[in-house]
């Protein structure tokens, strides 16, 4: 989804509500804003418009439950007021989507989920099948028995990959500023929200990366990259305030508000949305100049010639990362041979490998099917 204009026909949407907008500032869970979003969406369902909410807030909530002021540093802590909180927040959306007639589903996910292809087409297939239901799913991260999702996670990017999965047309984050500005507004009176701009704009790392606007876990930064990765499957991304008066059915209507992180490149298959959507890879290949131009320029396999140095203990067919000699992460891929072979061939000619391993499985090491260009 491309244009604002096309707002109006989006169908799949996802609704994704940070901690610091439902919590208000560590407080306990704002039920009336929550009613407000609650009846926004129930709306969009009514207008045949299925729509899954991504939400935030548990280990805030659960804070407040147990009485705790400060958060806490261990992790132990932080998984019990995950465990707690959660029910308090899913108790609420409840209460309030019963208002509607409306059933609601707990979607817990980690990144193990998203990494297994079974476990993700899974999760896929009961998403959809929950939407085609009438039910609203409520995803959030399972804080209670991941580790690095409680101290680094946000769901700004689980949001992206539930929009991978489920391909849909928008992903709308409400935080608590308007939008993304072109300066900081908290230090530059003139500073201007951006209406819309290319995901793959280059100027915008540097936009996102210098503003103190809507700094909430992870900052815009994260909800930048976030719409980057909701762009692989052609989902259009919008940054905008959640206290904004009936923002979501305004937004649906085309208003131009928030900003609009325009999906500019081809949607990818479904295989390559799961590639990308790999956070935890295996191993590293570093490419010299040529093998990457091969690939960002002619679309080509990985071949072995190509790798200068393989790192990692990895097996055949593990995600693995490919980077340029400069450092910078050029494709993920599934790799058709194990680390220690790899260590053998790298740097050689195809035709060389059977007389070094003795057997070829494939004359690449990682084919264009399998490989997906960051």
């Amino acid at each position: 989804m491309r244009t604002r204009e096309r707002f109006p026909k989006a169908r799949r949407i996802i609704v994704k509500i940070g901690s610091s907008l439902l919590t208000r500032g560590g407080r306990g869970l704002d039920t009336e804003a929550l009613a407000r979003w609650t009846d926004q969406i129930a709306g969009l369902w009514r207008d045949n418009r299925p729509t899954l909410l991504v939400s935030s807030g548990a280990v805030a909530e659960g804070m407040v439950r147990l009485g705790w002021r400060v958060r806490p540093q261990n992790l132990n802590e932080l998984q019990a007021a995950a465990a707690v909180g959660q029910t308090g927040l899913i108790q609420a959306y409840e209460t309030q989507f019963q208002r509607h007639g409306r059933r609601t589903a707990q979607i817990l996910l980690t990144h193990e989920d998203t990494a297994h292809r079974q476990r993700y087409l899974n999760a896929r297939s009961t998403l959809t099948t929950l939407l085609s239901h009438g039910v609203v799913p409520i995803v959030n991260e399972n804080d209670t028995v991941v580790i690095d999702e409680i101290r680094f996670g946000d769901n700004d990017t689980l949001g992206a990959l539930v929009a991978n999965l489920i391909e849909a047309d928008l992903l709308v984050i409400l935080t608590d500023q308007p939008g993304l500005f072109d300066k900081d507004p908290g230090l530059y009176s003139d500073a201007r929200r951006i209406s819309e701009i290319s995901v793959d704009d280059p100027h915008l790392d540097r936009i996102a990366g210098g503003s103190r606007s809507g700094l909430g876990r992870g900052g815009m930064i994260t909800k930048v990259r976030a719409a980057r990765l909701a762009a692989r499957s052609g989902t259009g991304t919008i940054i905008v305030g959640g206290q904004e008066p009936d923002v979501l059915p305004r937004l649906l209507r085309g208003e131009a508000l928030g900003t609009f992180l325009i999906p500019d490149s081809e949607p990818l298959i479904a295989r390559k949305r799961w590639l990308i959507g790999q956070f935890q890879v295996k191993g590293r290949l570093i490419l010299d100049a040529g093998a990457v131009r091969a690939l960002r320029q002619e679309g080509k396999s990985l071949l072995p010639i190509g790798v200068r140095q393989v790192e990692g203990g990895f097996r055949r067919g593990d995600v693995v990362s490919c980077l340029s000699e400069e450092g910078y992460e050029v494709a993920r891929g599934l790799i058709n041979y194990d680390a220690q072979e790899a260590r053998q061939i790298h740097g050689q000619p195809s035709h060389r490998i059977a007389a070094i391993l003795g057997y070829v499985d494939e004359p690449e090491l990682i084919h264009r099917d399998n490989l997906v260009l960051l």
